[in-house]
Formats: C-alpha cells, structure tokens, sequence
C-alpha cells in the first residue's frame, strides 16, 4: 500500500480533480470514499467536500470503501481514451456492454453520481492511473 506521490498520472488525477471548476461546483457533499480497481493495480479515492483528501495505490484488502468500479486493465485502457469507443464511454455503457462491475453502497455511488462522473472523465486526460 503506497499513498500516491506528487508525480504520474495518479498525481495528475488529483490536482485535475482538486482543480476542477466543475468538481468544486457540485462537490460541496461530495465525500466518500471510493475503490477503482483498474486489474494490475488499484486505487483508493477518499473524497471529502470535492477534494481528494487521499489517493492510494494498491490498498490493503480489508481497506473499507463505500463502492468499488472493476473493470479489465483493457476495458480501462478503452474507457480512458480522449473519444473513447462506444459502449466504453461511461460507466453505465461499459457495465451493461462490456466487464466493468459497480460494487458496494450503489447508493452513495448514485449520491455522488455528478461529481463521481466528472471526476472519471478526467482520466481521458491522465490516461489509466494504473
């Protein structure tokens, strides 16, 4: 378990999303805690008011998260992409069309779904973080 470092795409991830005019718009409640699972590595996004208050790689397996996004390291790769192909364009397309599973409190993550979604829009900017 390492907490991410001021370099890379993870660090990259952070600031776009700390700096994110429309994060901060809507991301006065946006505070949860969510895990990408990106196949090689994953990643542990702790949100609190619109700001990633921690960011870890890899977590220990008994990290808690209110829900996880699984998804291939190619269905990432895919989703990640500037214009990404169609069925990888979001994450209800890539759930219903290709491997992407959403796990945990659906409810948070339908909570947070704005913010959440912008957020994820921002690694067709950084790429897969992992």
């Amino acid at each position: 378990m390492t907490t991410a470092t001021e370099s890379g795409p993870v660090a990259e991830f952070r600031r776009l999303s700390d700096g994110d005019p429309e994060v901060q718009a809507h991301g006065a409640y946006f505070s949860c805690t969510y895990l990408l699972d990106m196949e090689r590595h994953s990643f542990l996004v702790r949100m609190h008011r619109g700001r990633v208050e921690e960011l870890v790689t890899d977590p220990e397996p008994l990290t808690a998260y209110d829900f996880a996004i699984r998804a291939s390291a190619g269905t990432w790769g895919e989703f990640c992409k500037p214009v990404p192909k169609p069925m990888y364009h979001g994450i209800w397309a890539a759930t219903f069309q290709r491997d992407m599973r959403l796990e945990g409190d659906l409810l948070v993550l339908m909570q947070n779904l704005r913010c959440l979604t912008r957020q994820l829009e921002l690694l067709r900017v950084t790429g897969p973080l992992g």
